[in-house]
């Protein structure tokens, strides 16, 4: 197929784009209009969201991107700008997984210049998995680079959350708040405490001479009065429940639980006990509603929990920096490991910090609780560590093939032995040739036979952005040559070596290696099966 000499992509919605541009214009105006004449500044908000959104669809318009001999050229409503090819060191693809079933999957094409800077071409956009225009599109854009450019390899990374080439900006900033958040609990703590012991110790009033204040001028002690409820509104915990005092004394109303909010009845005469100028308790005679006082070790609590859960973005930090100098369309490591030892670190750090706001850290068994809990998360975290690393544990062993054994594991994609992708596992051994099946077993029901005197094992590596979501994070692809055509199997670290066993029947071929690197999980054939 010949190379195309220019390359130009225009929006696919350019008339709706449009559309929404003027109907945005309309409604600031007419939201300006409002205000102008009302004189009600409010009417200024919609104007400039619908402002904004305007010069968004717009922007989106007037997107163009054209490509030919000299470079590639991005005209848009702000600016224009060209590259030169020799400044391309490569183009790559920008994955944005679908958050919801009703959303699609979105593909951005970028630009890696050759001084390392990065720049996301407004053009083309894939809106599915599969998007013939975008594939059809950037492999024109590919064609013209390898003419006039000098790209740094044949393969198109795809990089996505789940990839090393994803910045950590957002990890770091989610980390930093959850700190700021735990630092201020952390400081909240002593007041917390001191208005718990205030709330404890604090007495009936007594003579109007010999009552205490705040500093706020309202009562440090407990002023019981008399009152009538003259209507509940019962509602769920997000909108809050109320009780209605009649003739509003000594207060319009008294926020109070779902369940008070029920068991109260209009007419009801109750008494208040107020501390500090707030409704504490409601007595009645078919129930009593106290409120609760935040203590200082619920707040402890609060702290610790922030902390933690600073620990999730700063482990996924770890990892990238960990992978930064590895391709930046592989798969990192799944954090989970790192969630496992913060939830083993909460249970201990949790119950201490509650009962550290009422026991002095100083005791004997406050610091035994501490030191023994750090010793187990540093067990926890070292164990992290090493179930993270990018190498495999080790060289598994091949199985006993005298007895069936189902191995999960797929093929991305759909074959002639693996229809609509449907295959979960692979099974081997029991004296018949390998065969996919949607099932983990026993039994061969709906397998499918695998041509292994087709396939030759080319690569095996760590997954990639582009195999999708459905690898799970620590699996690795092997790449296979299906009588001419790519198919990719992939499974866990220590199976997929003995299902390339299998598939060889056990015999490798001449001139390959004997088994794959496990630091780096590449190995080259050096020439076919005979």
């Amino acid at each position: 197929m010949s190379e195309p000499r220019e390359v130009i992509c225009r929006p696919r919605w350019a008339g709706t784009l449009w559309f929404l541009a003027g109907l945005c214009a309309a409604g600031t105006s007419a939201a300006v209009a409002l205000a102008v004449a009302t004189g009600a500044l409010p009417w200024l908000i919609p104007a400039l969201l619908c402002a904004s959104a305007g010069v968004a669809a717009l922007h989106r318009a007037t997107g163009r991107v054209r490509a030919d001999a000299h470079g590639l050229h991005v005209g848009s409503l702000v600016r224009s700008r060209s590259v030169p090819w020799a400044d391309i060191a490569d183009l790559r693809v920008h994955l944005k997984y679908a958050n919801t079933p009703r959303t699609q999957d979105v593909r951005r094409t970028v630009l890696v210049l050759t001084d390392g800077r990065k720049r996301v071409l407004p053009l083309p956009i894939g809106v599915t998995a599969h998007d013939p225009y975008f594939d059809a599109t950037l492999d024109a854009l590919r064609a013209l680079h390898r003419r006039h450019g000098n790209p740094r390899s044949d393969h198109l990374p795809v990089v996505s959350h789940r990839t090393a080439g994803r910045g950590w900006a957002v990890s770091l900033l989610f980390c930093v708040l959850l700190l700021a958040g735990a630092g201020l609990a952390a400081w909240a703590v002593p007041q917390a405490q001191s208005h718990e012991r205030d709330w404890r110790s604090a007495a009936p009033c007594g003579p109007s001479g010999t009552t205490t204040t705040t500093a706020d001028g309202d009562a440090d002690c407990l002023r019981t009065l008399p009152a009538t409820i003259e209507r509940t509104e019962p509602n769920r915990p997000k909108k809050g429940s109320w009780l209605h005092l009649a003739d509003g004394r000594p207060v319009d109303r008294v926020a109070v639980s779902e369940t008070a909010a029920r068991e109260f009845r209009a007419g009801d005469r109750v008494r208040l006990t107020l501390w500090r100028g707030s409704v504490m308790k409601v007595e009645g005679e078919r129930h009593v509603w106290q409120s609760h006082v935040t203590g200082g070790g619920e707040v402890a609590v609060l702290a610790a929990a922030l902390a933690l859960g600073a620990g999730y973005p700063a482990a996924r930090i770890v990892l990238r920096l960990r992978a930064r100098r590895r391709p930046d369309d592989e798969v990192l490591p799944s954090a989970a490991p790192f969630v496992a030892a913060l939830v083993g670190t909460g249970l201990w750090l949790l119950p201490l910090g509650y009962v550290h706001s009422e026991a002095p850290l100083g005791t004997r068994a406050t610091l035994a609780w501490a030191g023994a809990g750090s010793l187990v998360s540093l067990a926890l975290l070292t164990w992290a560590w090493r179930a993270t690393r990018a190498g495999t544990p080790g060289a598994p062993t091949a199985p006993d093939t005298a007895e069936e054994t189902f191995i999960p594991a797929r093929f991305l994609e759909a074959t002639d032995y693996n229809p609509h992708h449907f295959g979960t596992h692979v099974v081997v051994g029991g004296g018949e040739s390998p065969a996919v099946t949607p099932h983990p077993g026993p039994g061969r029901y709906a397998a499918r036979p695998i041509p292994v005197h087709r396939l030759t094992l080319k690569t095996v590596r760590r997954a990639r952005g582009g195999d999708g979501e459905s690898v799970p994070k620590n699996w690795h692809v092997a790449e296979l040559d299906d009588a001419g055509t790519p198919v990719h199997l992939t499974a866990a670290p220590a199976d997929l070596p003995r299902l390339l066993a299998a598939l060889t029947d056990d015999r490798p071929p001449s001139g390959a290696p004997a088994a794959p690197d496990q630091e780096d999980l590449v190995t080259e054939r050096g020439e076919h099966a005979g």
